[in-house]
């Protein structure tokens, strides 16, 4: 099955727009975690099974593990969620962008070594560095369009023939790079503005909206601006509030609680 559809059905299935983000960082992790040498794996398995019957995706981090010399508890995770959770499709954040061979590797990386259903890219040096990404037709391409930090509007708000750089991104993504049905778009909670324009250029095309919550994004905001017309259409992305609800070792109740409230405060918008 198709990443695209195995959202699709997830969003039908569940009833959920939300995306869980999978950035271990483990100065937060509960003291139950400090001397175990396979922590990383263990807290993010946890976490997984504890929040997939709310999550239409999860979003692991790649920096967050090669930090911690970690890609190996990243590929059993992915591995994890695979066999636990089939129906939940994995998204690896890792916002790859390269010419020629490398994007090519960078391409065999996310799908074949990692096993993702997609991957984040960056579209800044053009379609030829996005091709071996997009020639993968069952996987999904998630392209930064208008980023959620706050000096995204350096550049991506840099005005060209007369609009900002990011509706060009949207434009050409929507119209010239998405022959296979792949493509979806990253774009800030923190924008809510920005997410309108950007539905109103791409139609019914997924939108990953990462900043809800920690970052300030309002769930209630970025429903109310970027839902498409069935309703659904968007993933969004909560990690820091969700994998860190807790400190104690309840932190599995506290993270799957809040993945539920924000389900539930989306739900309640849309």
């Amino acid at each position: 099955m198709s990443f695209m559809q195995a959202l699709r059905d997830r969003w039908q299935q569940i009833d959920s727009l939300v995306c869980v983000g999978l950035d271990p960082e483990p100065a937060k992790f509960p003291a139950r975690f400090a001397n175990d040498p396979d922590a990383v794996f263990t807290f993010c398995r946890d976490i997984a099974d504890a929040t997939a019957e709310f999550a239409c995706a999860f979003k692991p981090q790649i920096a967050h593990f090669a930090a911690l010399g970690a890609e190996g508890a990243l590929e059993r995770l992915i591995a994890h969620i695979k066999s636990a959770h089939p129906h939940v499709p994995v998204i690896l954040d890792s916002k790859r962008g390269d010419i020629g061979s490398t994007a090519q590797h960078y391409a065999t990386e996310a799908f074949d070594r990692y096993g993702a259903d997609a991957v984040t890219v960056n579209p800044y040096l053009g379609r030829d560095a996005l091709q071996p990404f997009l020639d993968r037709a069952d996987r999904g391409v998630v392209i930064l369009c208008r980023t959620s930090n706050p000096g995204a509007g350096e550049l991506q708000d840099l005005l060209v023939a007369g609009r900002p750089l990011y509706q060009h991104v949207a434009e050409k993504a929507a119209i010239e790079w998405n022959t296979h049905g792949n493509i979806a778009l990253v774009v800030g909670a923190t924008w809510p503005e920005q997410l309108a324009q950007v539905r109103a250029i791409v139609g019914h095309m997924p939108l990953l909206v990462p900043g809800v919550g920690v970052q300030g994004g309002d769930a209630e905001a970025v429903v109310r601006h970027a839902r498409a017309a069935d309703g659904a259409g968007l993933l969004v992305s909560s990690s820091r509030a969700l994998l860190y609800a807790s400190a104690g070792d309840d932190y599995t109740e506290a993270a799957a609680a809040a993945a539920r409230e924000l389900r539930d405060t989306i739900n309640r918008h849309r």
